[in-house]
């Protein structure tokens, strides 16, 4: 099957002094459109509410923003890429409708001390010869090509990190060819903090805690910097030393994910995993830091693309299903367990490892919730020799019955 996607390429910028002065004027007046006009959403909705029409759509605000450059007090926005400006009421128009329909939080208002961006859709070109990126109303800047782009490029998107460095983001669409993948293994993994993953194989993947291990010299520095006078140059300075720290941790922990993301898809044609729910786990002050730290949202959304890419099948099993309770030999579900409890005694008499066995019982109940028969559950590494199917269903078959959500 061929099938369309959507893939970035992400290349490091050199701009020159000047371009820097053009592109920081570019960013502001992205981000002052774009704040605007959630003002002008906001004000209209408070208006309007229980009309028929209570909010702003993308061509309303589109067709404001052509009146308000013709005021004179903003003719200073006609210095910047129209399209730019444009691609920001899109954004906005996508962040204020997914409020109402999809559950998400309501739009904030951008600021300048954090990361800076504009997207141009078109009129843009990459020149491999010079390696230079050309935009409207700019002059070429100097990309990195570490790569080949694939596909034809859509749109690119221009900015600028906290600790002052320039990215391009080239989106395309490619082809691709996706067959159902037919070697490999069927996995299940259980994610955690202090094993970040294990695995119904019993592989443990010990959790790499770099925010934790580098929040000493982080707190310094934040010290630092809060000693500092607002506006001065020592401050920025000093922004900037936490901010290569932060950067810092975020590369570390996207290698790792995608290191160990890629390795799974790679490995097994079949992917489970439960669908935790980290916003409430966040609300556990005492793990918040190491649930951020984890990164599990992040690694779930890799699996999952890399896995449809790959012709791999990913399924999640529903959060309240007690994988770490119910004993994956023999059924009986320990509904006293509490976190701290890492092994626990069934009543039939087995040590149950509590992650090794939440793994197991993700495999088997994410392969029953797709109708896919196992004659066999392989229990490799320190779990021992096969274990036949048919002796684990009697004690759970009205478990299996009943089905289990993906």
């Amino acid at each position: 099957m061929i099938k369309t996607i959507n893939k970035a390429f992400s290349f490091r910028l050199y701009p020159t002094a000047e371009q820097e002065r053009i592109l920081a004027s570019c960013f502001g007046q992205v981000r002052f459109v774009y704040n605007y006009f959630l003002h002008q959403q906001i004000d209209y909705y408070a208006t309007n509410k229980g009309k028929e029409k209570q909010s702003l759509n993308y061509h309303d605000t589109a067709k404001m923003l052509t009146e308000l450059k013709r005021q004179p007090e903003y003719v200073w926005l006609n210095e910047s890429n129209s399209q730019a400006l444009q691609q920001s009421l899109r954004h906005l128009d996508n962040a204020y409708n997914n409020f109402f329909n999809r559950s998400f939080k309501f739009p904030n208002f951008k600021k300048k001390s954090r990361k800076q961006s504009f997207s141009v859709p078109q009129h843009f070109d990459i020149d491999n010869e010079a390696k230079q990126l050309r935009i409207p109303k700019l002059s070429p800047i100097r990309i990195v090509l570490h790569r080949k782009i694939e596909g034809v490029m859509k749109s690119v998107t221009i900015s600028k990190t906290p600790s002052g460095k320039y990215f391009a983001s080239v989106l395309c669409e490619v082809e691709k060819v996706i067959k159902p993948k037919k070697k490999g293994g069927k996995i299940g993994i259980d994610l955690g903090l202090k094993s970040f993953m294990v695995t119904s194989n019993n592989e443990r993947v010990d959790a790499p805690k770099y925010l934790r291990k580098s929040e000493n010299k982080l707190t310094k520095l934040q010290r630092h910097l809060s000693r500092k006078v607002k506006g001065s140059n020592r401050r920025n300075k000093a922004r900037i030393k936490v901010a290569r720290i932060h950067e810092k941790i975020s590369n570390q922990r996207n290698d790792f994910l995608h290191k160990l993301s890629c390795r799974l898809v790679s490995e097994n044609q079949a992917i489970f995993a439960e669908d935790l729910h980290v916003k409430g786990m966040m609300a556990n002050h005492r793990l918040a830091k190491s649930v951020v730290d984890s990164g599990w949202s992040e690694f779930i959304r890799q699996v999952k693309y890399k896995s449809e890419w790959n012709g791999v099948y990913f399924g999640q099993i529903d959060r309240f299903f007690p994988s770490s309770k119910r004993h994956f030999g023999c059924g009986w579900v320990n509904e006293s367990l509490t976190l701290k409890d890492r092994e626990w005694t069934c009543k039939c008499g087995q040590v149950v490892d509590r992650d090794f066995n939440a793994a197991q019982n993700i495999l088997l109940f994410g392969q029953k919730s797709v109708g896919q028969g196992l004659p066999k559950l392989k229990r490799s590494g320190r779990g021992g020799a096969s274990m036949p199917l048919k002796e684990l269903r009697s004690p759970i078959q009205s478990l299996i019955g009943g089905g289990v959500f993906i």
